[in-house]
Formats: structure tokens, C-alpha cells, sequence
């Protein structure tokens, strides 16, 4: 009986040091309950008539009867060292609780099933991954390989909106709340806060390997809600309506996801057409403090002065535009402002007013610079430029509704008569204001110079004195000596 029970120690020690520790408590669990029962049962049997068999279970469930349980050690040691290798960057794990009791029968009674407990093993190994899940409330929405992983994850998606050294300066800040901002200077911008629409934390789990994303993947997981964007291929008769209808979108929204598409495009059978909306299960919210300096306009004020003559202005003042400093609370969620305000503005400079003076004093023989039409209507019947290989001067006026010839504006007449010179009668007025006048080809003149005359005024008739083909008029425009085209100063 003691020699029994020290062989059957023996054995048990064996088998614990020979087992992976994962397995080596079931082991050990199992060997003190067998231990227990044989002490009981067997002590006369003859030892050369007796084997050793083992009971195998898994998860506490009997599976069935080995002769050698190394088979089983070795299968469980190789798939281990398969998943380490499949997944090297992964702490990975069997979910597997295997556990031998072993019995010593006689040999005619052994009876082992090891090939069909070999299967049972096979089908409920599953491989576990220590993994650290990125938790939005109480749902975790990807897992990566670690608490430092989850933490890169975060960062990389707030780095894609605020540069290294803006998120280092609010982590120090918030390391020292306490410690007063800088005042913003000009030129400059200054972050007060980067975070995340959510809040997101991370806590250790055991999953899938195949479930734990690289850093990457997470982030885009993060951007846009889904690593893999549905597509639709367009099927004979299909229009953009009924696709965008079928996947619950708008028109709109099908068109803003497939760059290049427009209304009226030709949809082609097989074309892929990209149908999901991303919805970010977080976005990037960026305060900051913006300061800059902006342009304040100048004031304009006419003044007007009954001394001056009417169309004449002087400048009083220079105007001058004033400077503002203004600092903006600003607030952007994934690179869009959702706010803007000023929270200080500060008047570095003041505008200058610019002060005009204008004139307001009319006298009969000054113009304002504004012209009437010099006749009772009528057409021009030819415009100032070249004709007949020579400069006309000016434009001519005919089949007016009477002949009777205006002054344009206020004037004096400088000259009344006929100089010979293939203008015929004609009549000049000094508007006294830079402009002068000139009516040509009159029928008679009903003015003298050193004669003052007022806008509108009657200067004589219509006719085709001088070297003229018809009853017109002749009229041309000079602004201080220099001939302009009249229909530029007529209404």
C-alpha cells in the first residue's frame, strides 16, 4: 500500500513539472483526488499486472481516456507555439483548462479513446489575446494591443488637428491647472484645449486575436466609424434615385461620397458606387486664443461751403484708417469653427476722419460740371473719331423736334461768330470750371461774347453754315485744353 502511494507521488511530481504552468494546477488539483481513491481500492493488486491511464477533462467535463498523456501535452504545447508565432506582437493564450486524473487498472482493462480525445481538444481550443479595449460609454468600440496602443491611438487622432508642440503645452498645462495662459500676442495663436467629442477610456480585456487592431486601423476606425465602406455595383436600369433610396441616403449624400459624380452622369452596369455615410464615432474639438490686428475704415464728411463755386471740392483732412487689436475665443470640431468670439478688443489707433469741402455757390457763369443735352432731342448722327481720313472732333446732333440750340451748362461766352474756318457760326463758352464748348454749323446766334449764360439757355438756331452736308449741329468738348469725347459728359 506504501509502495503504491509512492509511485503514485512519483508520478504525480513527473507530471507536474513536465506540464506548462497554465495547465500544471489542474494537474495537481487532479493527482490529490486520485491519490485519495487508489489509497482505498487497490492495495493487493500485483504491480506487474497494472498500466496507468488517464481521465482526461476539459473545462470539467470528461472527455475521455489517454494511455499517454504527453499526446495531449504536445498538442496543446504546439498550438501554443503556433498562435505565438501567428500572432508575435500579441500576448496571446489557450482558454483551455485541461486537467488528468490518472488511474492504474489492469491491462487487459485499459481502454484508451486517445485519437477522439485528441478532436475534443482540437475543437474547444480558442486563443485569447491580453488586449486593452477603447471603451466609448459602456460599449468598446476597438481593441488594440495595450494600454500604450489605446493611449497612441487617442494621440495620433488629436495630432491630425493640433501640431506636437500644442499638444505638449496643453498636457503640461493641465499637469499645472493653476498656471496663468500667456496672453496672446499679435501674429499669434494659442491653444487652451484639445479633446474629443467623447470621452474615451481603456481597460485590459481578453479577445479574439483577430479582433485587435494596429494603431491605424484603430484611428480610421475612429474617423470614420467603419473599416470597411459598403459599395453597391450598379445594375442594369439603375438610376441615382432609387440606389440612394434602396441605402436610406439622399441624393445629396450619394453624390458627396463618390467625388465625381453629378446629377446627370451615366451610370454604367458594374460601376461601384461607394453607399455608406461615415459617421465618426468621435471628432477632435480644438480651443484656441487667436489674436490679430484689424483695419477700422475712416469716416468721410462733406462739408459745404457757400464761398466755393458749385462742382469745385477741396480736401480739409487726410483720412486715415484706425487699428484695432481684438483677441478671438475660437473653437474648432475636426478643423471646422463652430465658434468665434471676441473676447477683448483694444484700439491701438484711432481713425481720421476725412473731411471734403464742397462748393455750393452758382453763378450763371460758372458751370457745375454737369451737362444737358444741347438740342430738343434728335440722334448723333456721327461720333468723334476718324472720318473721311481726318480727326472729328466732336459729335454731331441732327433731327432734333426744334432747331433751337442749348448752352450745356453754366458758361461765358468767349467767342460768338463766324471765323472762317469751316466751322460756320459758331458759338464757345468758358464754363469756368475747366470745360469749354463748342456749337458749330448755327443757322443764326442769338448770344455775344463776355455774355453770361445759364444751363439750358438758348445760344441760337440749328443749321449747316461752314462746310457742312446738312442741318446738324457740331458739338465738341474740352476739359482744360484737352478735347474729350462729349457723349462722355452728356446725359
Amino acid at each position: 500500500m506504501n509502495n503504491f502511494k509512492h509511485r503514485l507521488s512519483n508520478l504525480a511530481g513527473k507530471t507536474s513539472r513536465e506540464m506548462k504552468p497554465a495547465i500544471k494546477k489542474s494537474i495537481m488539483a487532479a493527482v490529490t483526488v486520485a491519490a485519495l481513491s487508489f489509497g482505498a481500492g487497490n492495495a493487493h493488486a500485483a504491480e506487474s499486472d497494472l498500466t496507468t491511464v488517464y481521465y482526461v477533462y476539459v473545462n470539467d467535463k470528461f472527455v475521455g481516456t489517454v494511455a499517454d498523456k504527453s499526446q495531449v501535452e504536445q498538442l496543446v504545447e504546439d498550438k501554443l507555439a503556433s498562435v505565438k508565432k501567428e500572432y508575435a506582437d500579441l500576448d496571446v493564450e489557450l482558454e483551455l483548462d485541461v486537467s488528468f486524473i490518472p488511474e492504474q487498472v489492469f491491462s487487459s482493462a485499459a481502454n484508451a479513446n486517445t485519437s477522439e480525445v485528441i478532436e475534443v481538444l482540437k475543437d474547444e481550443m480558442t486563443v485569447q489575446a491580453e488586449a486593452s479595449a477603447l471603451v466609448i460609454g459602456d460599449n468598446p468600440v476597438a481593441y488594440v494591443k495595450d494600454a500604450e496602443a489605446a493611449k497612441e491611438v487617442l494621440r495620433v487622432l488629436m495630432l491630425e488637428h493640433v501640431t506636437e508642440e500644442e499638444l505638449a503645452e496643453v498636457e503640461s498645462r493641465k499637469e499645472s491647472p493653476n498656471l496663468p495662459v500667456p496672453e496672446v500676442k499679435e501674429n499669434e495663436t494659442r491653444i487652451l484645449d484639445v479633446y474629443l467629442t467623447q470621452e474615451v477610456s481603456h481597460s485590459a480585456e481578453k479577445v479574439d486575436p483577430e479582433k485587435v487592431l494596429s494603431v491605424e486601423e484603430a484611428v480610421q476606425l475612429f474617423k470614420k466609424g467603419t473599416l470597411e465602406e459598403q459599395k453597391y455595383q450598379v445594375k442594369e436600369g439603375d438610376v441615382l434615385g432609387s440606389i440612394a433610396n434602396s441605402h436610406n441616403l439622399q441624393l445629396a449624400e450619394l453624390l458627396s461620397l463618390n467625388e465625381g459624380l453629378t446629377e446627370d452622369a451615366v451610370l454604367k452596369p458594374g460601376q461601384e458606387l461607394n453607399v455608406t455615410v461615415l459617421k465618426p464615432f468621435v471628432e477632435v474639438v480644438v480651443d484656441r486664443q487667436v489674436y490679430e490686428q484689424r483695419e477700422v475704415p475712416f469716416e468721410r464728411e462733406i462739408k459745404e461751403d457757400s464761398s466755393m463755386f458749385k462742382g469745385d471740392t477741396k480736401k480739409q483732412q487726410e483720412g486715415k484708417a484706425g487699428m484695432n487689436g481684438i483677441t478671438y475665443s475660437v473653437s474648432e470640431q475636426n478643423g471646422r469653427v463652430t465658434k468665434k468670439e471676441v473676447i477683448n478688443e483694444v484700439v491701438l489707433e484711432e481713425p481720421v476722419k476725412e473731411i471734403i469741402i464742397k462748393g455750393t455757390k452758382i453763378v450763371p457763369s460758372r458751370g457745375d460740371g454737369t451737362f444737358v443735352w444741347p438740342t430738343n432731342g434728335g440722334y448723333v448722327s456721327s461720333r468723334q473719331g476718324y472720318r473721311w481720313s481726318r480727326m472729328h472732333k466732336g459729335i454731331d446732333i441732327a433731327r432734333p423736334s426744334n432747331y433751337t440750340i442749348k448752352a450745356a451748362d453754366n458758361g461765358r461766352v468767349v467767342y460768338a461768330g463766324n471765323s472762317g474756318d469751316g466751322y460756320g457760326n459758331k458759338v464757345i463758352i468758358d464754363h469756368q470750371n475747366g470745360y469749354r464748348t463748342m456749337y458749330a454749323h448755327l443757322a443764326s446766334i442769338s448770344v455775344s461774347a463776355g455774355q453770361s449764360v445759364s444751363s439750358g439757355s438758348k445760344i441760337g438756331v440749328m443749321g449747316r453754315t461752314g462746310n457742312s452736308t446738312g442741318i446738324h449741329l457740331h458739338f465738341e468738348v474740352y476739359n482744360n485744353g484737352k478735347i474729350i469725347d462729349p457723349l462722355s459728359k452728356l446725359p
